[in-house]
């Protein structure tokens, strides 16, 4: 769940930071719509996926489902999680009473069996994790053998060259947090990331028992160019998001 935020160099509340309940409509509303997600990130995850139907999909991190939505509408058996309970609400509304969501932790142990799944998506979610090491064993458990991880989070120079152009120093071989704020639907919540270099993100997979299968920096779809022509630009010429398609070793 990520649109593009701004104020990234900002501060944050950290007792506040990513309190999607607080702004689940308002989060929700630009989603559905956005450069960023509606025609960049989420056409890019559902291009990785390719034929899902009748693969039980595990989507980590599901928002208010408009992710989910898509996976099901090409046959594909969802279940969805996420920390937030507004988020799931609303998802409950988009899918339908009946479907598979459940209020869950990436950082704890999840509430699932082991192999249960065809496929993980976890998209745009693991930057919010200081630690990946315990949320990827978890993952690769509840993945049946054979099954894929489908990861997109921020690409590690997004946050990286906006500290710098915020006048920071950073240190890209660190993992480090970064704050900044979003503002959307008249309301400014403070946001908190974990920025990390490829070579950790990568090492994180492997020592989670993964092996990389793809590495991709997509673009935006073709449509986007007319639809957004000023920020356009800007998602064809910089990095902003990284995505990895992953399988148990």
């Amino acid at each position: 769940m990520n649109p593009v935020p701004e104020d990234r160099a900002g501060p944050a509340d950290s007792a506040r930071a990513n309190d999607y309940d607080s702004f689940a409509e308002a989060y929700t509303a630009e989603n559905e719509t956005s450069l960023v997600n509606a025609y960049y990130e989420r056409p890019a995850m559902l291009e990785l996926a390719g034929e899902v139907a009748g693969r039980r999909i595990l989507d980590a991190g599901c928002g208010s489902g408009a992710l989910s939505a898509a996976l099901r509408a090409r046959g594909a058996v969802v279940t969805g999680i996420d920390t937030s309970a507004a988020m799931l609400e609303l998802a409950r509304r988009r899918l339908g009473a009946d479907a598979d969501l459940r209020v869950a932790d990436l950082a704890s142990p999840l509430p699932l069996p082991d192999g249960e799944f065809d496929d993980v998506v976890a998209s745009l979610v693991l930057h919010y994790l200081q630690d990946w090491g315990p949320t990827l064993t978890e993952l690769r458990r509840v993945l049946r053998p054979g099954g894929r991880l489908l990861v997109s989070v921020d690409h590690p120079f997004a946050a990286y060259g906006s500290q710098r152009l915020a006048g920071g120093s950073p240190n890209y071989f660190e993992t480090y947090n970064w704050t900044f704020h979003w503002t959307m639907g008249g309301q400014t919540i403070p946001m908190s990331f974990w920025a990390r270099p490829l070579h950790a993100m990568t090492d994180a997979f492997t020592a989670a028992g993964f092996r990389l299968c793809v590495i991709s920096e997509p673009q935006p779809v073709p449509a986007a160019r007319e639809l957004f022509p000023k920020e356009y630009p800007a998602l064809t010429t910089n990095p902003n998001f990284l995505f990895f398609v992953l399988r148990p070793a």
